[in-house]
């Protein structure tokens, strides 16, 4: 089982609420990124055909894993401007925006701590 992942600055990231191993000396606070992209014509008009037709849509399952990671860079970097180098606890979700659930939102939080 992989273990926390961490980022350029050394901000590690975790769903669980401890880091086995490595106690946290101070809670400071909770911190959370989110990143919302919009659909493109042209891509739903290829992702629609290979729903028809059966199969993954790479396509979005790109955008979804870049915004992911963005939205957990958001959060690594305010922890790290806090001065944590740590955010447990993290959630994801994921929620269809706009009129039309033309827009996708994925968002991030966690708690942001000093280990």
């Amino acid at each position: 089982m992989p273990g926390p992942w961490k980022d350029a600055r050394g901000v590690i990231v975790t769903t669980t609420p401890t880091i086995e191993g490595r106690p946290i000396q101070d809670y400071l606070g909770i911190v959370t990124g989110e990143v919302i992209v919009g659909a493109n014509l042209f891509r739903d008009l290829f992702a629609n055909i290979r729903d028809i037709v059966g199969g993954r849509s790479g396509s979005y399952e790109r955008i979804l894993a870049d915004a992911r990671k963005q939205a957990i860079e958001e959060i690594q970097a305010e922890a790290a401007t806090l001065g944590g180098n740590a955010v447990v606890a993290i959630d994801l979700d994921y929620e269809v925006i706009g009129d039309t659930g033309s827009m996708l939102m994925v968002s991030a939080s966690g708690t942001a701590v000093r280990i």
